[in-house]
Order: structure tokens, then sequence, then C-alpha cells
């Protein structure tokens, strides 16, 4: 299993902030991650685009999508914020 954390907007579109699931069994890295949820449809196809402004972190690392992930991971998705 890995444990997956959303954040800002992300949890807000999506209606949840961590939940846990098993690793991929294709090239576990962080794109196969996202494949894998997108592939559950509707919002989870809209608000995880890998277009380059969403960013994600393996074990409180920054990481990008080829970036591999291993059984007990903590991968956390952030999406683009902006501030004042």
């Amino acid at each position: 299993m890995i444990n997956l954390k959303y954040f800002a907007s992300l949890k807000e579109e999506l209606g949840v902030t961590h939940e846990a699931i098993a690793l991929p069994a294709a090239s576990a890295n962080v794109l196969s991650v996202v494949q894998t949820l997108q592939a559950r449809g509707g919002k989870w196809q809209d608000h995880l685009v890998s277009d380059g402004k969403l960013k994600f972190a393996v074990n409180h690392v920054m990481v990008n999508v080829d970036a591999p992930v291993r059984d007990g991971d903590e991968v956390a998705f952030f999406p683009p914020v902006t501030g004042g």
C-alpha cells in the first residue's frame, strides 16, 4: 500500500485529504500512480492532469513523475497555488 495526500484546492475538488491504495503493478512511479487515479474517471481525470503544473512529493521530497514509488511510501499531490 502507498499513502496518498492531497493539498490545497486539489483536496477540495476531489473531496478527500488522504487515502491508501495498492501500489500500481506496472512500473511503479509517480506517473503510474497518477494514471491509476485518473482511471477512476470524472473529477479524478479532470484534476490530476500531468501537464507540469501539478507537483509531487515522495516521502516529503519534491520529485518528478519518473520518481519511483515503493510499498509504504507517501505520495503527496500539490496543485498550483497563488497568494498575495
